[in-house]
């Protein structure tokens, strides 16, 4: 099999390993990852303290469970609430779209996480204060990145201009949507030029109150509104500005509690945390890298909230970017493994982008005529059909997978592998906290798992978990549940039959799956676990298009 050549270090120390720009929550969470995994971590924040007003309220169950692999998943019930459901209504009060939630949904966690955003950046920052190797600057503002092939310095300065400059091997540019390191860099973008301006009102309720569904859409021509809830005690209201209203007169603070008041939130049920008015933009990056510098979250895109996936796609760039990040340090990929990351996730951020435009031209209608025959079409549509379920997260379209992706009867390739409860070495949990991160090999109960020295020194290299999957029911009973197997497998029981029907759906004795739990590949082969490996190893090496040496099954 080829052999992966060393990554080559830079010609002498560097300050740091990697310098994060921005100490919001994506750049935060890549920070724990990156620390995680050893690399010492330098944050360069502008900001002098935390800012403590709401941005983001939610987050979806894949971002949950990766959340929870930054080392905080037994706190986040405390700063969370499920949501029951999402609702469209008409200015009648006609249901447009209709989508429940469930607790736990595919992966693990709620499908919809209503949070309070400073309380989530407080547990990631304490979580970083736990960790050694991150060390956390505020109050800097980075004015200058210089890449010299093997190193990139990057200056920043305090409040007072006194200027510091830091190397560092890479450069993640986390520092929002007016990135400095995005313009540094002079990418392209594409700017769909769809936007709307909105006025947010935060508000921490005095008293407990139930809203059903936790989040509702009014698309009312007269003031399209939004509902949503904003973690334990907080809800948020938006409201958009109408076509000749001036902005300066809904940004006013008795603007708001006048719009509110309808709603029954008065300056005696309510306290207004923030009212001010935003715009939504709906653009990418063109480039995420260049040379050693890259970027994530709203540094490299921006989208109207209408599907609340704006935060949730910058933890998904970090999750993808952080495990590359380690294995090219670690000398054990080619440093063009990197430039996965731009073609992966430029992919989905693009068709949920899309996906948010095509919602926020359905809500953002003020014409009553307009919204009339909106409302008409869509209630035909729907008629007689009952609640809808959350779509699965998107899959990967492209980049390192076996074969190059697709949706064939044995390739997986590309979508997310759903959670389960396992029985383990450690006992009864979900299948990520009994079993472990990073890559996994998952074999049915009959699949060949003769890999041989050489494959398993290389996932050994990889911290990769070997996995025998047990059908459900089987009971400890010394017959081989939830111990280690042969080669190092670990053995776990399938307790609620989650992974032996996803295996079953492809046909599959094995499942290769990534440290971002999108499957790397499958087989159908008894013996086709060595070919996912052998075409994870060539995939890590040249960074093409993995599965070139066959396919398995």
């Amino acid at each position: 099999m080829p052999k992966v050549s060393p990554h080559e270090p830079p010609t002498g120390p560097t300050d740091t390993d990697v310098v994060v720009v921005g100490n919001g929550p994506v750049g935060a969470a890549l920070a724990v990852l990156l620390a995680q995994h050893g690399w010492r971590t330098t944050v360069l924040e502008r900001r002098r303290r935390p800012y403590t007003l709401p941005r983001a309220t939610s987050f979806d169950g894949e971002t949950a469970r990766l959340l929870a692999a930054c080392g905080i998943g037994p706190d986040l019930g405390g700063i969370t609430e499920p949501a029951s459901g999402y609702q469209w209504r008409t200015a009648a009060g006609e249901t447009l779209l209709d989508i429940e939630f469930r607790t736990p949904g595919p992966y693990g966690w709620p499908d919809a996480n209503t949070m309070h955003q400073p309380a989530l950046e407080q547990l990631l920052a304490a979580r970083t204060a736990r960790l050694p190797g991150v060390t956390v600057e505020r109050g800097r503002q980075v004015v200058g990145i210089a890449d010299h092939g093997d190193r990139v310095l990057v200056t920043a300065e305090d409040e007072d201009g006194a200027a510091r400059t830091v190397s560092a091997r890479w450069v993640v540019g986390c520092d929002g949507a007016n990135s400095f390191v995005r313009d540094h860099l002079d990418v392209p973008v594409t700017d769909l030029g769809f936007s709307y301006e909105w006025l947010l009102c935060d508000v921490e309720l005095r008293e407990p109150r139930a809203f059903v569904p936790t989040n509702l859409q009014i698309c009312d021509p007269a003031r399209p509104t939004t509902l949503v809830g904003s973690g334990p005690g907080h809800r948020r209201w938006e409201f958009m500005r109408l076509p000749g209203e001036r902005a300066a007169e809904l940004n006013r603070e008795e603007t708001a509690w006048r719009l509110l008041a309808p709603f029954g939130v008065t300056p005696d049920t309510a306290t207004l945390l923030r009212s001010t008015t935003y715009m939504f933009q709906a653009r990418w990056a063109d480039r995420w890298r260049a040379g050693r510098v890259l970027l994530a979250g709203d540094a490299a895109h921006l989208m109207p909230p209408f599907a609340g996936q704006g935060m949730c796609s910058g933890i998904r760039d970090v999750v993808n970017l952080s495990w590359k990040l380690d294995l090219v340090l670690r000398g054990l990929a080619d440093e063009a493994v990197l430039d996965t990351y731009t073609g992966e996730r430029r992919a989905q951020v693009r068709e949920s982008i899309l996906a948010s435009v095509q919602l926020g031209r359905v809500i953002c209608v003020t014409d009553p005529a307009a919204a009339a025959e909106r409302d008409a079409t869509v209630l035909a549509n729907r008629h007689g059909r009952g609640p809808t379920r959350p779509e699965p997260a998107k899959p990967l379209t492209e980049g390192l997978l076996y074969g190059g992706g697709g949706d064939g009867p044995l390739r997986p390739a590309g979508e997310v592998v759903p959670q389960g409860v396992v029985d383990g070495p450690g006992g009864r949990g979900l299948f990520d906290e009994v079993v472990g991160r990073g890559f996994v090999l998952l074999l049915a109960p009959g699949a060949d798992a003769r890999l041989g020295a050489e494959r398993l020194s290389f996932l050994a290299g990889l911290r990769a978990h070997v996995v025998r999957l047990l059908p459900a029911g089987r009971t400890r009973d010394g017959q081989g549940d939830g111990g280690a197997g042969e080669s190092g497998e670990v053995r776990v029981v399938d307790t609620d039959g989650v992974y032996g029907a996803y295996l079953a759906r492809y046909g599959a004795s094995a499942l290769l799956v990534r440290p971002d739990y999108h499957v790397f590949g499958a087989t159908g082969e008894p013996a086709g676990a060595a070919a996912l490996v052998d075409g994870l190893r060539a995939g890590l090496t040249a960074a093409v298009p993995a599965g070139a040496a066959g396919h398995g099954g």
